[in-house]
């Protein structure tokens, strides 16, 4: 949901919108949290950030049927809220000092806090925990932090057209390591009123699995009784599993009004139903004893803090209207849009939202259009900050007799006693040997609690306020920018009607977007004048120089030929790392790795398999015939699963790798920007060769760390998962192409030289060449089979890291990286010469080793598949 919250208004596509253009959107977002109020705590805690792509197009299959597609991936870290607790416990997050230097910050869950006859908190000083004797009534967030995740979302959607109705059907999934869900939905629209009145209509459904990998610090200290029979237990990790499945329709009315303005209404009805509780969100309920508390006396009584995975309940229908009012300002040019939106619930959260914005040319292409939301929300019937329960914690079990009862964890149906004579007894009353005494454990009083509760923030009452702008200029040829920018504030004080009583989760955040977006007007027989569309078609495929194109796996192989011409492209990269372990050509075994894999320390983990993908912009303008400039922004994600290495001795050094378990690690956001320029040397018939001339720019992190476990330190996480370089690199590179009758071939020399000597982290990357060559074959006019060989040589890492690594395995010593590879390329080029994708070109190429001598002790390389879209404007 927050994802799309972030997209750029203009990037979002309607498959059944009449009139709409063919068109390819790419947007990067920027999320960023401000800081929790932990009440002076000190902490070094990094607030929630998250790096988003989103990638949308539709494209016209016929006059009337259209094919769209969107995908969004988004990567966050950083602390967040997993209950709220009185201020008076211990102040909810207990900070950590490592050498007199702040650390860190770790959750307190299980804790004591004095209470007077009224239950109200007898305060403590939130940093030093000493008693304070006031009373208190704050509450605090309790904080965990959290490795980057990295979740991928994919639509695809038909629809089709007719002169008053229009249908559409579309399906997709979304996939993260703990959430998975797949949707569909069928919408329409009808016409009447010569189209001065439009009927539409949707309905969708989503069913969604949850193995929600219950996190390592907190979850030893949360009760989860509840779902025992929905946890299981993998690599070290509790995995909570369950379904849950949401049903949505909704139907409204678009009615023009006059010829300036038009309102937009709709009513729509949510039912959703199974696993609706967030596995990460904890109640904190506080136990007090009635004994203690009707002794009669004055003194102050104990309660016991005590943690709980929320309850919610099984379903939740909810009810939303939505209206819209645009009108059209003649003498400023511009439309005003106004929004009210209403939503009603049966879990008691019922919102109200307010939005306006106002879209102002300004002239020249550029468009400014500025913004405000406000929103309200009434809180749950379930939320609670957290709940008193008169009742004693763990109280035991006694049978008839007064006899405390026990049981044995692995065989929890078989029941014992405790017997003042032989110590304990079983059912039969003879005594218990001592090797099954040692794993009795007491059987509690079940726990008298409330069917629903959360004490999840998001539930709370509370008002927000949002303000932004978004500004886009178009360029022409198609081609637009936009960028916007919005802040967001959060206080319980904003409700409308509220008392402000969930001021304690009071935040902010802000948002950054940057966007370009492409009109690509399909080629039909109505834009040719009558010609003959079919050749008309090739006719304009061939006036964009269908000069062959390198494989799919080449950079920097073409260059545009005519001035003015402009390039947008996209290019997808995976490379899989798996099976063996490999030390130079041969395979290692463990042993092996463990006693000269991590210099003279023992090696405790090794990688098991790693995925890369990496999405790139191609934009690329000829300002002559002999020079292009080419910009190519790039977002990167990776994921690493571990394995202990088998005969290692060592006691683990790092719980903060151990404990990620079935998680594995993940990394992703924006990676390094390109800036090329390419030159024409040659360009006869047949014939041609260009130099690039490349900058890299290190907007990739270097610095990214692994979670904290507890007090201890995660550390920077391995070399192989940071996202840049971290220095400005040289990439040049010469390039020949060659071309006779159905046949093509070329070749490239290219290189990557690091300008400087360390990156903010203290290390290096190798230098890189590559030299490769290959050959094509025209199938057809508009199809060409390639193949292709390659070497590389890539030097290891320099230098190390200057800060905290925890040293577990080869992936963390810079001499297991680099090596020389020998690899052969199988592609596909294809151009399409007529019909409704004239003009695209698309390229796919399998990368398949063939030879490794590496540096140390790494991963075989299993392969990497290499993707391109490009269309010339």
């Amino acid at each position: 949901m927050t994802s799309a919250a972030l997209v750029l208004p203009g990037l979002m596509l309607s498959p059944g919108h009449a009139g709409a253009k063919d068109r390819i959107n790419f947007q990067y977002s920027r999320y960023q949290e401000g800081e929790r109020n932990l009440f002076g705590v000190p902490h070094s805690l990094r607030s929630i950030t998250a790096d988003v792509l989103h990638g949308s197009g539709m494209f016209s299959l016929t006059d009337r049927t259209s094919f769209s597609f969107s995908y969004t991936q988004d990567t966050w870290s950083g602390a967040t809220p997993v209950t709220s607790t009185p201020l008076a416990t211990n102040g909810g997050n207990r900070p950590f000092i490592n050498n007199g230097v702040i650390a860190g910050a770790s959750p307190i869950l299980q804790s004591e806090v004095l209470l007077n006859r009224n239950l109200s908190f007898i305060g403590r000083d939130p940093i030093n925990k000493h008693i304070t004797g006031e009373i208190d009534p704050r509450s605090v967030l309790v904080m965990v932090s959290a490795s980057p995740e990295t979740r991928r979302q994919a639509t695809f959607g038909l629809s089709h057209e007719w002169n008053e109705a229009s249908i559409n059907i579309a399906g997709g999934f979304s996939r993260e390591r703990d959430y998975k869900s797949s949707f569909g939905n069928i919408g329409g629209r009808l016409d009447f009123n010569q189209k001065l009145t439009t009927v539409k209509f949707n309905g969708g459904y989503t069913f969604s699995e949850i193995s929600a990998i219950l996190d390592p610090d907190s979850s030893p200290y949360i009760n989860k009784d509840s779902y025992a029979q929905n946890i299981v237990r993998r690599k070290g990790s509790e995995i909570l599993q369950d379904e849950r499945q949401d049903w949505v329709t909704n139907i409204g009315v678009t009615q023009v009004l006059t010829k300036n303005a038009y309102i937009d209404a709709s009513v729509g009805y949510t039912h959703s139903s199974g696993f609706l509780e967030n596995p990460y969100k904890a109640m904190s309920f506080i136990f007090v004893d009635p004994t203690e508390l009707n002794n009669g006396q004055s003194t102050p009584i104990t309660g016991k803090v005590r943690a709980f995975i929320e309850q919610r309940p099984g379903t939740r229908n909810q009810i939303a209207l939505n209206t819209k009012y645009v009108h059209y300002i003649s003498p400023f040019n511009a439309a005003m849009h106004l929004g009210y939106r209403l939503s009603v619930d049966d879990w008691g959260v019922n919102t109200h939202t307010f939005d306006a914005s106002w879209v102002q040319p300004l002239g020249s292409g550029w468009i400014l259009t500025p913004r405000i939301r406000y929103y309200s929300q009434d809180s749950a019937s379930f939320y609670r900050p957290y709940l008193f329960t008169q009742q004693a914690h763990q109280s035991p079990q006694v049978d008839s007799g007064g006899r405390e009862i026990y049981f044995n964890p692995t065989n929890p149906e078989a029941l014992y006693f405790r017997s003042g004579l032989f110590g304990y007894v079983d059912q039969n009353g003879n005594p218990v040997e001592d090797t099954l005494a040692q794993t009795l454990q007491p059987k509690f009083v079940p726990y008298q609690l409330p069917k629903n509760f959360s004490s999840d923030h998001r539930l709370a009452g509370f008002g927000a306020l949002s303000g932004g702008v978004v500004l886009s200029k178009l360029l022409g040829k198609g081609v637009a920018l936009e960028a916007g920018f919005e802040y967001y504030t959060r206080a319980g004080s904003m409700q409308i009607g509220g008392n402000g009583s969930s001021n304690f989760a009071d935040f902010d955040y802000y948002v950054a977007n940057a966007a370009v977006k492409f009109d690509i007007e399909p080629f039909t027989s109505s834009t040719m004048g009558g010609q003959d569309s079919s050749a008309t078609s090739y006719n304009h495929a061939a006036a964009h120089h269908l000069h062959t194109i390198p494989p799919a796996g080449i950079m920097f192989g073409h260059m545009l030929d005519k001035a003015g011409d402009f390039m947008a492209g996209y290019r997808f990269m995976y490379n899989w790392t798996g099976g063996h372990m490999m030390h130079g050509t041969h395979q290692a075994a463990d042993q092996r790795i463990i006693d000269q894999g991590c210099g003279a320390q023992d090696c405790q983990f090794t990688s098991a398999n790693m995925d890369m993908r990496m999405h790139m912009i191609d934009l690329m303008f000829a300002p002559t015939r002999w020079l292009n400039v080419m910009l190519m922004p790039t977002f990167m994600d990776m994921n690493m699963n571990m394995r202990e290495l088998a005969g290692s001795k060592s006691p683990l050094k790092s719980a903060a790798h151990a404990n990620h378990g079935a998680a594995g690690n993940e990394t992703g956001a924006l990676s390094d920007t390109y800036f090329s320029s390419l030159i024409k040397l040659l360009d006869i018939s047949g014939h041609r060769i260009h130099v690039n001339l490349g900058i890299s720019a290190p907007t990739g992190k270097t610095d990214i760390e692994m979670r904290r476990s507890h007090t201890e330190e995660g550390g920077l996480i391995h070399f192989g998962m940071q996202l840049g370089s971290g220095t400005w690199d040289f990439m040049p590179s010469l390039t020949y192409v060659g071309e006779k009758s159905r046949w093509s071939w070329g070749a490239q020399l290219s290189g990557v030289k690091r300008l400087e000597e360390k990156n903010k982290s203290g290390y290096r990357l190798g230098d890189m060449v590559q030299a490769t060559t290959w050959g094509g074959f025209d199938l057809t006019h508009w199809l060409t089979a390639t193949v292709r060989g390659a070497y590389i040589w890539q030097d290891r890492i320099h230098r190390d890291f200057d800060q905290f690594n925890a040293r577990i395995g080869p992936m963390d010593f810079p001499s297991n990286y680099g090596g020389q590879f020998w690899d052969m390329g199988f592609g596909v080029n294809a151009r399409i010469p007529i019909g409704h994708f004239t003009g695209n070109r698309f390229g796919f190429e399998w990368i398949q080793p063939i030879s490794n001598d590496l540096n140390g002790f790494q991963l075989t390389r299993q392969g990497s598949l290499a993707a391109t879209w490009s269309y010339h404007f």
